[in-house]
């Protein structure tokens, strides 16, 4: 890799660490806007489930507009419009106006992140794509777990608002400084000639993960993202929230979710080497199987601040770095050329998932469930996924057939 690529990369990387910020700060405001605004915590169900439904719109529907034309116009355009919405969230007054502005963040990011993940692939050396895309998507937790450890002083100093203004200018400045640094080509790393042609004659290459040999794959990735996702988002946008129901304070909650988040930075980096270096199938079950059992042993034991927390790293640290290992795991089932493609429709395939997790843990706030039993039922979504994490070897035989095939003589 050289300079320009290194500096690409560290910049992509920022605008993850805008994104983990950015959810973060919705779930951080909740609590603390019932005594500013009068809004009822309970009621910001469908507020989460908003950035949900655009991150899946964008991702389908413009995302893989990257395939074709390229990334950087995509990646630029996406982060300057997550920046303004973002600000724009700071002046909302009603859970509507709340509604609307974390919709078109949404919308923004997800026509944004699924280029990042398959320009971020594309700048890797091969034998270390998954590790690349990780350690990029790694911002994820980094601003997850910023968030959350810097929250009291932001809002001592800004207010509430200040948990939108912060990442919004963020994004606004990454945008400014990408232009000039990306590549404005259309993708084509790894792939023989002629990717242009290819590019030209799909106008939607989406539609080719829903047919034959991609669908079984595309199948598996999804499923995984889907589970993953539901525990993603059901506990960076609750927790903050239900922490304090078990004896914390709203700082030492928001304390205990930026330094759990930030657990997802090292599980990340691990499983994305194990899965460039080692077994894939057995990695994704290590992984999720981890998560599953600590929240188990947080069903089963009393509030307790210092080993919640530490079950807390290995469980939302956990989902963190599923975030960050899936999209590596991408590069492998899928070409370059539909890479885009894969990661967009994923998104909105997998927020079928997360759309489940918001309202879910609104419900349960609503009817008064303990606490713990709120962490519990994250075990759920994670065994799921270890069930599926079996079939990956299958899912990855079917691109190996496909390259064995175009690479067969012809006559």
């Amino acid at each position: 890799m050289n300079g320009r690529s290194i500096v690409s990369l560290v910049l992509l990387g920022g605008i993850f660490v805008m994104e983990g910020f950015d959810i973060a700060a919705m779930a951080l405001a909740v609590p603390r806007l019932e005594g500013a605004l009068g809004l009822d915590p309970a009621g910001f169900g469908w507020v989460f489930t908003a950035l949900l439904i655009g991150l899946g719109a964008g991702g389908a529907l413009i995302a893989p507009l990257g395939d074709r034309f390229g990334r950087r116009t995509l990646i630029v355009l996406g982060c300057l419009v997550t920046g303004l919405s973002t600000l724009g969230t700071a002046s909302a007054t009603s859970i509507t106006g709340f509604l609307v502005w974390r919709l078109l963040t949404g919308l923004a990011l997800g026509a944004c992140l699924p280029n990042v993940s398959a320009l971020s692939a594309e700048l890797a050396p091969p034998r270390l794509r998954a590790t690349i895309m990780a350690v990029v998507s790694a911002g994820i937790p980094i601003g997850l777990a910023l968030a959350g450890l810097l929250a009291p002083e932001i809002v001592d100093l800004l207010g509430w608002e200040g948990l939108f203004l912060v990442p919004g200018a963020f994004a606004i400045i990454l945008a400014i400084a990408l232009w000039p640094i990306l590549h404005p080509g259309i993708p084509g790393f790894g792939d023989t000639e002629g990717t242009e042609e290819k590019a030209a004659k799909e106008p939607l290459p989406q539609l080719a993960l829903f047919k034959s040999p991609w669908v079984f794959p595309f199948a598996v990735f999804a499923a995984l993202l889907a589970f993953n996702a539901c525990n993603l988002y059901l506990l960076n946008s609750w927790l903050p929230t239900v922490l304090p129901g078990a004896g914390m304070t709203l700082d030492a909650a928001a304390r205990v979710t930026g330094v759990a988040n930030l657990a997802g930075l090292g599980i990340g980096i691990a499983a994305s080497l194990l899965l460039d270096r080692w077994h894939k199938r057995l990695t994704l079950v290590l992984l999720f199987g981890s998560m599953a059992a600590s929240f188990a042993a947080i069903w089963l034991t009393a509030p307790d601040q210092t080993r919640w927390t530490l079950l807390l790293m290995v469980g939302v640290g956990g989902a963190n770095a599923g975030g960050m290992v899936l999209p590596g795991l991408a590069a492998y089932l899928f070409p370059a050329r539909m890479l885009s493609s894969a990661v967009g429709v994923g998104v909105l395939v997998a927020r079928l998932g997360a759309f489940a997790g918001p309202p879910l843990g609104g419900w349960m706030l609503a009817t008064s469930v303990a606490p713990k039993d709120f962490l519990g039922v994250a075990a759920i979504p994670a065994l799921a996924c270890v069930a599926i994490a079996l079939l990956v070897p299958a899912a990855l035989k079917r691109r190996e057939v496909v390259e064995a095939q175009a690479d067969r003589p012809v006559g």
